[in-house]
């Protein structure tokens, strides 16, 4: 994709907004997939792949088993932020994302020219992480180094700038439209189209002619303008014949297929790889025939890395007099002039030693050479050989590994007729760990998650790091209680209502009515008024509350069997609604452990004794006091609900 294409692109998406991050997976060092929530609810991918597309599509790829480090890097900075703004650079394949999340802001910066890169900034695009570390002779792509933008913002790029570009190139004009002003080849020579100029011309010799040619740079610049303009407004996107993927169709191409959005004809030029059905129905491995597989894997690539260092000294050793040439040459000349000024040198003569010469690295005095079609790192202050013993050093360290992965692939193999020992299945499928079992918790009878804090500290945190796009904040209308958040839209409100109320001082004071409010999470803020202080897991709310008066306090516990067997609790009905067997609480004299063994005696006593032996990892004290509210409980109710297990 041109920088032109990222245009049209972004300005589809831009159409989105306000977005909310979703999940982030990276798929490989390349390649990111976003999942963005919209304002009302909608759901929109995001695929970037560095250095060659970005677009919205239809489905991402499968999550990767294990996230990677920088995927989880961006999650703990960024996941649950809203995107305020979407911002490409002049026409750069640049694409910087404004995210805003717990009062901070953060830029994720994408690069799609050179070998790409993602790059997480803070509000004055201070870099946090790049997704790769690069030093550039005029910038630094560095933690803690100021992330720069290179070449011309939109409203830099006038007549007068092109026309500077003209006077100052050696090429012609296209070339010059296509490398100088970041168009790319198809975008320069539709420009040229458009301005009515030959595109073979020198562009320095067309800057020079006796007309002056600001004329020139004025048709220029008027086709540059009219071509941002069919991107942005007027696109008309096709997978066109000879110019691939484009928002309109170019003069003289013609079209194969037209799209009504560009970023559906991107996906459909850039399809995501699908599993086939042969692959999907490839046999189940054992765990040792996986690992057998891994270290054969592994092995091949330390043959590969055996060979390529041999080859390397095979390639050193055979051009013995002309590699210790250079490494002369160049020993000598770093001691009388920097390495700037050798590179420079280099790139302007026409010496068989300067062309061999592909890249310098000054930090370690060390140069790659182009020998044979084989580039060799060579380093410039030490001998052939001992140039060659650093690669003959690569080649044993290679053998090493091999020699260690064969022997462990000797170790996973199953004798015949002895299969693999499979763990024994207990009796009941046991809930999963989720993120959210920290907190309080339950599910509203029409399916939606609600979570609360259990002190100050876990309040903080699920405003931090849950509250966001249209969840809504919940509280008991007095001082100490669990700040609640309904993470989606429910008709359950008195079950809501009814846990925001039980987790607060209302029941520790043993009263058993009291108000709940509701608030938006646009509502919700750390920041006090001035002369003021908020206390931790205390918060601002500005605007107006939505109250639900006389609540009733209510909090149940109990066991459900299905979709996997564990303890829960909160509002009576809710729980009611999942678990087999059920006892319920309200305010009254038993502490709350006390409470806990209580509810844990009742619950033991309506369980058959066959099922308990099955249940004890499940069933505990721990696991009951976790849904014991704070202050005296008593119990008044103890129900077996009639629902089979199966």
């Amino acid at each position: 994709m041109s920088g032109i294409d990222f245009t049209a692109m972004l300005f589809e998406l831009k159409s989105c907004l306000p977005l909310w991050i979703g999940k982030i997976y990276q798929y490989n060092i390349d390649t990111f997939g976003f999942r963005l929530n919209g304002e009302e609810r909608q759901k929109y991918n995001f695929i970037a792949e560095c250095a060659r597309r970005a677009h919205i599509s239809e489905a991402l790829m499968d999550a990767p088993k294990n996230p990677s480090g920088y995927s989880m890097f961006l999650r703990k900075y960024i996941q649950g932020g809203r995107v305020l703004d979407i911002s490409q650079y002049g026409i750069q394949r640049i694409i910087d994302f404004t995210i805003g999340k717990s009062e901070r802001q953060y830029h994720l910066i994408f690069e799609f020219f050179d070998d790409g890169n993602a790059i997480l900034c803070d509000e004055d695009y201070i870099i946090i992480n790049p997704l790769k570390n690069h030093t550039f002779k005029d910038r630094k792509i560095l933690p803690h180094e100021k992330y720069g933008f290179t070449g011309a913002a939109l409203d830099e790029i006038t007549p007068a700038y092109i026309q500077g570009l003209l006077e100052q190139s050696d090429k012609d004009v296209v070339r010059t439209l296509a490398a100088d002003m970041h168009l790319g080849g198809d975008y320069a020579e539709e420009l040229c189209a458009i301005a009515g100029i030959d595109k073979n011309a020198p562009a320095h010799g067309m800057a020079q002619t006796a007309e002056g040619n600001a004329d020139a740079a004025e048709k220029i610049h008027a086709a540059f303008l009219e071509i941002l303009s069919r991107a942005q407004e007027r696109r008309k996107p096709v997978i066109a014949k000879e110019k691939g993927c484009c928002p309109f169709l170019f003069a003289g191409d013609t079209a194969v297929t037209e799209f009504d959005s560009y970023n559906k004809a991107l996906e459909a030029y850039y399809p995501l790889p699908k599993t086939t059905e042969k692959e999907s129905a490839k046999p189940k491995l054992t765990k040792a025939e996986i690992i057998r597989i891994r270290q054969q894997n592994a092995i091949k690539g330390f043959d590969r890395k055996i060979a390529e260092n041999q080859s390397k000294v095979d390639t050193i050793y055979a051009n013995y007099g002309q590699i210790s040439e250079a490494i002369a040459a160049l020993d000598a000349a770093s001691k009388q002039r920097s390495w700037q000024e050798i590179e420079k040198i280099l790139k302007s003569s026409d010496m068989p030693i300067a062309k061999t010469v592909k890249k310098i690295y000054p930090d370690t005095a060390s140069v790659d050479l182009l020998i044979d079609g084989s580039t060799v790192r060579l380093y410039i202050r030490e001998t052939i050989e001992q140039n060659a013993d650093r690669y003959y050093s690569e080649i044993k360290k290679y053998k090493k590994k091999k020699t260690g992965a064969e022997k462990a692939m000797e170790r996973f193999v199953v004798p015949e007729g002895k299969p693999e020992k499979k763990e024994k299945k207990e009796g009941f499928s046991l809930l999963k760990p989720k993120w959210y079992h920290k907190y309080r918790w339950f599910y509203t009878s029409d399916g939606v998650l609600v979570i609360g804090g259990r002190d100050a500290g876990t309040n903080e945190e699920i405003v931090k790091k849950y509250l966001q796009g249209n969840d809504i904040f919940v509280h008991a209308d007095v001082h100490g209680g669990s700040v609640v958040i309904v993470k989606g839209e429910t008709q359950c409100w008195d079950e809501v209502t009814q846990f925001a109320l039980s987790y607060s001082n209302v029941w520790k004071n043993g009263h058993f009515t009291g108000d709940v409010y509701a608030a938006e999470r646009t509502q919700v803020s750390k920041t006090a008024e001035s002369g003021e202080f908020v206390a931790r897991g205390a918060f601002v709310i500005r605007g107006e509350r939505r109250y639900f008066r006389d609540v009733a306090a209510g909090i149940a516990i109990g066991l459900q069997y299905e979709p996997a067997v564990a303890v829960i609790g909160g509002p009576i009905t809710a729980i009611k609604a999942r678990a087999k067997y059920c006892v319920t609480l309200q305010p009254g004299r038993y502490e709350p452990n006390d409470a806990a063994k209580k509810v844990l005696k009742a619950l033991k006593g309506m369980i058959p004794e066959e099922e308990q032996k099955s249940l004890k990892n499940v069933l505990n004290t721990e696991t009951v006091a976790a849904f014991v509210p704070p202050g005296g409980s008593d119990i008044i109710e103890q129900v077996r609900i009639d629902k089979s297990r199966d």
